[in-house]
């Protein structure tokens, strides 16, 4: 389990100098580049019947506002600034990053959410890229120019991945690559995804081994079904391989050792999993409370009913609670420890504050809270979704109960 170093410095709930100076930016940049791109599109995008085809895919004009946004904040230093410099990035602290995402998720703009790296971004483990896959995929993503995609989850193997069925064999100089894989985030519209296969069987090389991860551009996938999960309608996709032939210099990292590497990145991620569900959170807080405050109902306003302020004081408890966790969890990531229960118990306890306060923010607006041109249900949505991805509820409370020596 990790524990904060002795001789590392204490936490600090204050934001520095330089990171206020970048979250002032960002409000700056969504202010001036974002919001006018979207109140050009209007309703398109907070409409999903206008945004997307008919089989749920995004319409054109929705992906290049997307592409665009995502240009100019990789022009402007903010895009993947968490990244090493080497590579292109700011290096930020996994604080700072925290923060960043933190303030993003509370700036109620679409398209808000394209500003920082997401899932189509370049994440540490593209930043393993070496020789021509630097030039080829990394600096093209880290410029915003490409797009990529995690491919790990299956039709059979979702939260079990070490039982992945998609294979890579080797046949001369090449590798050979079939598979299937399915809910992949950002597979529709992807450059390139990062596949997790299976190069070594279990038996030789144990459950964790054996796995390699290899870069397939879009020409040699073909994208099956749309995955429209609620909330994230046109964002998933099925993914088949059917005898791609890839090389050598394809191998993303060392071979059968992509399953420690992916791991080893996996406490960033509920990182910015764990600040986007607080930020939502206290966005949907700051809305209920002016609507307590202005609605009323026989003859009071409604936050003078404890049925409606009890609700809003569980959320601020719950969400000031997660955002605690995210900070602890972050600064441990800056002192170089893994974070592993950290990094879960964020994850699960900020998902499901989240969600239960965005429950709430809709029963509190009553049918205001369900109607489809008021953003609650999408929040409620995105949500749900957060309880599922990057590890369910289930696993993380495994995980946590492990970490604290509970034998299972």
């Amino acid at each position: 389990m990790a524990q904060s170093a002795e001789t590392s410095p204490g936490v600090s709930f204050g934001t520095d100098d330089e990171t206020e100076l970048i979250l002032q930016s960002l409000e700056e940049f969504v202010e001036q580049e974002v919001k006018p791109i979207a109140d050009d599109l209007g309703e398109t995008l907070t409409n999903p019947r206008l945004g997307h085809e008919p089989n749920g895919r995004l319409t054109d004009e929705v992906l290049e506002a997307r592409r665009e946004v995502r240009r100019k904040s990789a022009e402007a230093g903010f895009y993947a600034m968490n990244m090493p410099e080497a590579v292109g990035g700011e290096d930020v602290s996994a604080v700072t990053w925290y923060r960043a995402n933190k303030h993003l998720a509370k700036q109620d703009v679409p398209l808000a959410s394209n500003v920082l790296a997401g899932p189509g971004g370049p994440k540490p483990l593209l930043a393993q890229a070496e020789g021509e896959q630097v030039e080829r995929y990394l600096e093209p993503a880290m410029r915003a120019e490409k797009t990529t995609a995690f491919g790990q989850t299956e039709p059979g193997v979702g939260s079990d991945s070490p039982n992945m069925e998609t294979r890579a064999e080797r046949d001369g100089d090449e590798w050979v690559l079939n598979g299937q894989k399915q809910w992949i985030t950002n597979a529709p519209y992807a450059d390139f995804i990062q596949v997790f296969a299976r190069t070594t069987p279990q038996e030789e090389a144990g459950r964790h081994g054996g796995i390699t991860c290899f870069i397939v551009e879009s020409d040699e996938y073909e994208i099956g079904s749309l995955n429209n999960a609620v909330g994230a309608t046109g964002m998933q996709a099925e993914v088949h391989f059917d005898d791609v032939r890839l090389s050598d210099d394809r191998v993303l990292g060392s071979v059968d050792n992509a399953f420690y590497d992916a791991m080893s990145f996996l406490g960033l991620g509920r990182v910015e999993i764990g600040a986007t569900a607080v930020g939502h959170a206290e966005w949907l807080l700051d809305e209920a409370t002016n609507y307590a405050n202005e609605r009323e109902a026989f003859g009071e306003q409604i936050g003078q009913y404890q049925a409606i302020s009890h609700k809003i004081a569980r959320g601020r408890a719950n969400a000031l609670a997660a955002d605690t966790v995210g900070l602890k969890c972050a600064w441990l990531l800056d002192q170089g420890e893994p974070a592993i229960a950290e990094s879960s118990i964020l994850k699960w306890f900020a998902s499901n504050a989240f969600w239960e306060i965005a429950d709430d923010v809709v029963q509190i607006h009553g049918a205001n809270g369900l109607a489809e041109e008021n953003p609650f249900m999408d929040r409620l949505h995105r949500a749900r979704i957060q309880r599922v991805v990057e590890g369910t509820d289930e696993i993380q409370l495994n995980t946590i109960a492990k970490q604290y020596g509970v034998e299972m």
